[in-house]
């Protein structure tokens, strides 16, 4: 028996799954696009059998599947270039999940790479990532982060008045004009979850809209700084294609304003915030359609105001990175409330996934290990930590599993081991890049040590020292 694609499993009495072998675009697949079944009935991604991953790398681990990350960088670069007559950028969001491998890959793919801190943008760096495909984000960046921003040669998107002001003085000193663009606040609601909605103007993100002349006057007059663009976002895990294409025709009123004052604005930085599918439920657009719409919409735009077309630069973070990659967990003990529920515990939880005790977010689960058993149970997947809160799934439709059964959760790649934590002093996850059959580690697993490797015991505290009596 050869392997199978997972789409071939996809019938009544099984673990039912989307058929990512008939979707184009990884952003509405569910499982990453290099997915089987193999000929022991496991979940194989990336040429790689899952059961074996664990039982080499040991759980919970993370799987990034090459091929669907490097997919997905693809479509959205080949969809500008066919869509937009103006040159254009596609850079990766990389709070989504920054770490060398990860911005390697994409800077091979020829993105360029957003940063929110000193230590993505020190991270991008170190994997070889040019300074000038570098945007550096974030609404309360320290002067010693300016610096290395202003040191790498990277644009800085400017938040907010202080870091405006900072800046113009720190130009000063540099040896050729900082690179800035202006971030704004569009004022555009979409149907997201409110932590996850920047674009409308009860927003700590960006300049107020009425702040624009003021913002304009002030850069204008600074010699030190080269404005090249403007940039706004409206939010995250967005499905409504009107939103953007709303933005649009916002930022193209700025761009003709900015014009106005004489500034050199050849940039417009939509953002990003597609969705993807984290349940059967999630019917997100196409990377291509999106890409369409906010081309289509940029263009009309400009041509409206006479105005020829700008560098349009687009930040996918979610729709790149999280249908690539898997969380794989051990199931342990099983808990049954009779008439209520029956809980089944795994060896991970909110420390490796804080999106679902922190968004209230919903995932899709399988157990790798027996993929073509029917899904005739419903259960609540729980993590291991001390907080009730604690639920992978609350509703999981899985087939009956026992203790040393391995369940993968789907969709993991965006904010899980970004969002990471020791909570409970439990060691982060190793992570590992599969492609072709071959399994590599970026990211090792945590060990007891190096909990504590940053901790310091006062002398008076060590074990064996003689306190003096008071």
């Amino acid at each position: 028996m050869v392997s199978t694609p997972v789409a071939a499993i996809a019938n009544s009495g099984r673990q039912y799954l989307p058929p990512s072998s008939e979707t184009t675009s990884p952003n509405q697949c569910l499982m990453p696009l290099t997915a089987k079944v193999n000929e022991q009935d496991h979940l194989e991604v990336g040429g790689c059998d899952v059961v074996t991953l664990v039982q080499r790398f040991g759980s919970p681990l993370y799987i990034l599947d090459e091929q669907t990350l490097r997919t997905a960088c693809r479509q959205y670069r080949d969809a500008f270039q066919q869509y937009y007559s103006g040159e254009s950028l596609v850079i990766y969001a990389s709070k989504a999940w920054n770490c060398l491998a990860v911005c390697a890959i994409v800077n091979s793919e020829g993105l360029g790479i957003d940063v929110v801190s000193g230590g993505e943008l020190y991270t991008a760096l170190q994997a070889g990532v040019p300074g000038e495909t570098l945007y550096f984000h974030g609404n309360n960046k320290s002067r010693a982060e300016l610096e290395m921003a202003i040191a790498a040669n990277c644009t800085v998107v400017v938040d907010n008045w202080l870091e405006l002001e900072t800046l113009s003085q720190m130009a000063i000193a540099a040896a050729q004009p900082v690179r800035v663009m202006l971030r704004l606040t569009p004022g555009i609601e979409c149907h997201t979850h409110e932590y996850i909605r920047t674009g409308h103007l009860d927003s700590k993100f960006g300049f107020d809209p009425d702040q624009m002349d003021a913002v304009f006057s002030f850069v204008k007059a600074q010699s030190g700084l080269d404005c090249v663009g403007l940039h706004a976002h409206i939010g995250s895990q967005i499905f409504e294609l009107q939103a953007h294409q709303d933005l649009t025709g916002v930022m193209v009123q700025w761009l003709a304003k900015a014009a106005a004052y004489g500034l050199p604005v050849r940039e417009l930085d939509i953002g990003g915030g597609l969705g993807i599918r984290y349940t059967e439920a999630d019917e997100p657009p196409t990377i291509d359609r999106w890409v369409q719409v906010v081309c289509d919409g940029i263009t009309a735009a400009c041509q409206q105001h006479n105005l020829a077309l700008p560098k349009l630069i687009a930040e996918p973070g979610r729709s790149l990175i999280g249908p690539a990659c898997v969380t794989a967990y051990t199931i342990g003990s099983q808990k049954t409330v009779p008439g209520i529920r029956t809980y089944i515990a795994v060896d991970g939880g909110m420390s490796d996934n804080p999106r679902p005790i922190t968004y209230q977010s919903v995932y899709r689960a399988v157990v790798a290990n027996q993929m073509s058993a029917p899904a005739t149970e419903t259960v609540t997947v729980a993590g291991k930590h001390c907080e009730s809160g604690d639920i992978v799934i609350k509703q999981a439709h899985l087939p009956p599993t026992q203790s040393g059964d391995v369940l993968v959760v789907l969709s993991t790649g965006a904010y899980n081991y970004s969002m990471a934590s020791n909570y409970n002093r439990l060691p982060r996850p190793a992570a590992v890049l599969v492609n072709a059959g071959e399994a590599n580690i970026i990211l090792q697993r945590e060990s007891n040590a190096d909990l504590i490797r940053h901790d310091r015991l006062p002398e008076r505290l060590a074990p064996g020292f003689e306190r003096a009596i008071l």
